[in-house]
Formats: C-alpha cells, sequence, structure tokens
C-alpha cells in the first residue's frame, strides 16, 4: 500500500478520503465487481473508511485485527450493511480484541477467532483461518 512498508510517502493517501479513492481506483482498474475486502492490520486504514463510505460496493468484508477502528463511531459503523468476518488470533491480546470493541456495531457481523494463533493469525494457523474464511465466503450471495 502506498506509504507504508518499503514504498514511498504518497499525498493522495495522506487523508482517509484519499486513502478510498485510492482503494476505488484499484478496484475498477482490476474491473472488479462486489468483490470481498480482506484487511489485515495496517490495511485497515484504507479498508475501514472504504467500508463506511462505499460498503455497498462490497459482497463482504473481513477485517483481521486492523488498525483504526477507533478511529469512528458506533453510530458510522451501524450504517455498514456489508456482510463482515471479524477474524482474529485468540493471542492477539492488542489489536484483535481492540478491533473487536469497535467492529461489532457492524450489522449482520460474524465473529472467528483462531485458537493457538497470535496477530498474524493467517500466518500462524493458515487452515484455520481459511477455513474460516472460505465458510463465511460460502455463505454470501
Amino acid at each position: 500500500m502506498p506509504g507504508y512498508g518499503d514504498s514511498p510517502p504518497a499525498e493522495m493517501v495522506a487523508t482517509a478520503q484519499g486513502r478510498v479513492a485510492f482503494l476505488d481506483h484499484v478496484l475498477q482498474e482490476l474491473g472488479m465487481r462486489r468483490p470481498v475486502l480482506v484487511s489485515p492490520s495496517m490495511s485497515g486504514r484504507f479498508a475501514l473508511p472504504f467500508v463506511l463510505v462505499r460498503g455497498d460496493r462490497l459482497a463482504g468484508f473481513v477485517p483481521i485485527a486492523p488498525v483504526g477502528t477507533k478511529d469512528y463511531t458506533a453510530e458510522q459503523y451501524q450504517r455498514v450493511q456489508t456482510p463482515t468476518l471479524i477474524l482474529y488470533g485468540d493471542r492477539d491480546r492488542s489489536l484483535g480484541p481492540q478491533a473487536l470493541q469497535s467492529l461489532r456495531h457492524l450489522p449482520g457481523h460474524r465473529v472467528a477467532v483462531i485458537p493457538d494463533a497470535g496477530h498474524a493469525c493467517y500466518l500462524d494457523k493458515p487452515e484455520d483461518f481459511h477455513r474460516a474464511l472460505l465458510g463465511f465466503l460460502r455463505q454470501l450471495k
């Protein structure tokens, strides 16, 4: 993502609106219609504002202990109608439970906690992670 890791800083993603526009552009360029947005950790800075503003363009949302959940109110989350699977590892003692506190306000959400997994639960327990993710995907329209 622009501005993260080894990528250079990018003015266009300095604001939540800029990150929404960037992600919207990426999805348009890829020709994706109603994708499921899977958002681990730092990608929450892009995914959360997108879901709040353009969630109707998504078939589903899978936040995996994302950052930035405290930046939004319960009322903002309650307006989202995107089916959501809140996912995190049970050994993630900070971001996972912290994100759940905010994301639990999303209507129509499910929660999957991966046992014996930390913050990067998809790396710690990939089979359990994929089982939860695929189960959620099968239930989407």
